[in-house]
């Protein structure tokens, strides 16, 4: 029998455990593992890169917005990454999905729900909440899209410019040369089809925790 592995990450334990016996119970074909913040499922998967499906929540301590969604699909591709949160809102749903996610959860669905939920991810489709409306695509689409493009070490040295570190701050955080960091801060100008660091902050600016209405209203 051919066993799947499923990673949690989320910050609140009780949720966690609640979310693997759900999936787990009674079930030998399914290998559930837990991790508190995108630097424990990094070492999670550092150890073992084989996957079936990860289930992120959107909002933990260290993740801002849609920066973990992004760094998670940046590094391992080939895992699909389901998002398991309280936010109910078609605008942001349709910005994971632009960025990459497998699936939508909400925090509030029954066992039943979870599991063929699950089941469809795991099958290689994607889940889309039943009778949930996306908004029409707008400006902030390709943009999303495009941030779907940049690597990892892209993602990272995006989040730090937009924490306003100097070429010299991220380089030393990174272990990189700046020559390194100004390469990056090229391809990611390029990438995001902007002009300056300022235009780029801006739009790391809409993946960011808290300015989710930002995000939506194009702002």
């Amino acid at each position: 029998m051919t066993t799947r592995r499923i990673i949690i990450v989320d910050d609140h334990p009780l949720f966690r455990a609640a979310l693997r016996q759900t999936l787990a119970g009674g079930d030998p074909s399914i290998s559930v593992e837990e991790a508190g913040d995108l630097s424990a499922l990094s070492a999670a998967l550092e150890a073992d890169r084989e996957c079936d499906l990860v289930l992120l929540d959107l909002n933990m301590p260290g993740v801002r917005g849609f920066s973990g969604l992004l760094l998670l699909r940046a590094q391992y591709p080939e895992i699909p990454v389901m998002i398991v949160t309280a936010v109910e809102d078609g605008g942001i749903i349709r910005r994971a999905f632009e960025l990459g996610a497998s699936g939508y959860l909400h925090k509030s669905v029954g066992p039943a729900d979870i599991r063929r939920a699950i089941e469809t991810v795991l099958s290689g489709e994607v889940f889309v909440p039943e009778g949930m409306e996306f908004p029409a695509e707008d400006n902030q689409s390709a943009l999303m899209r495009r941030l779907a493009t940049l690597t990892p070490q892209q993602v990272r040295v995006l989040m730090m410019l937009s924490d306003g570190l100097m070429n010299k701050q991220i380089a030393y955080e990174l272990s990189i040369s700046e020559a390194t960091v100004k390469a990056h801060v090229s391809a990611i100008l390029q990438k995001l089809d902007v002009d300056s660091r300022t235009q780029a902050v801006i739009a790391a600016s809409k993946i960011e925790e808290g300015q989710f209405d930002e995000l939506l209203s194009g702002a």
